[in-house]
C-alpha cells in the first residue's frame, strides 16, 4: 500500500499513492501516465530514464519517488507554447534518431547542458552526455545537434 504524495511534473501538481521506495520512473509511467522516460537498465547506467529535477539531469530508474523533491521535467514538458525546444528542433534537423529508444534521455541531458553552458565545447558535451548510451551509435549526430541547439537557443534569446 502506498502513501499519498504530490509531485510537480511539467509544471502541474500530480497527486498519487505510491510506496516511497518505488523508482520515480515507475511512478511517472505507471501511476501518472507520463511515458517519455524509458526503462533501459534499471541501474542508472544507460540514461534512457533521464528527467530533470530543478534543471539537473537525474536517472529516474534509481531515484525513489519519496526522495523526488523539486520541479520534475520530462521530455513532455520541454516544449513551450507549441514550439519545439531548440534541442528537439536540432535533433530533427540533424536526423539524430535511429531506433529512438534512448532519445528522450539524450534530449533531457542535452537540455540541461545548454542551460548550464550556453556554448558547450566538445569536451563539455562529452562530459555531460557520457552517461547516456545510444546502441545505434549516433554520437557524432548528437554532438552536432547539441551545438546547433545551443545556437538556436542563443538566437531565440
Amino acid at each position: 500500500m502506498g502513501i499519498p504524495m504530490r509531485l510537480t511534473v511539467n509544471g502541474q501538481a500530480i497527486d498519487l499513492e505510491a510506496d516511497p521506495e518505488m523508482p520515480l520512473l515507475w511512478a511517472l509511467r505507471d501511476l501518472a501516465g507520463i511515458m517519455g522516460p524509458k526503462f533501459g537498465c534499471g541501474i542508472a547506467a544507460c540514461g534512457a530514464c533521464t528527467v530533470l529535477i530543478d534543471g539537473q539531469p537525474v536517472r529516474s530508474c534509481s531515484l525513489p519517488v519519496g526522495s523526488a523533491a523539486g520541479e520534475i521535467t520530462t521530455i513532455e514538458g520541454i516544449s513551450t507554447n507549441g514550439e519545439l525546444h531548440p534541442v528537439q528542433q536540432a535533433w530533427l534537423e540533424e536526423q539524430v534518431s535511429q531506433c529512438g529508444y534512448c532519445q528522450a534521455g539524450q534530449i533531457m541531458s542535452a537540455v540541461a547542458l545548454i542551460e548550464e553552458i550556453p556554448e558547450p565545447t566538445d569536451e563539455d558535451i562529452d562530459n555531460a552526455m557520457g552517461g547516456n548510451l545510444c546502441r545505434c551509435g549516433t554520437y557524432p549526430r548528437i554532438r552536432t545537434a547539441i551545438k546547433k541547439a545551443a545556437q538556436l537557443k542563443l538566437a531565440r534569446a
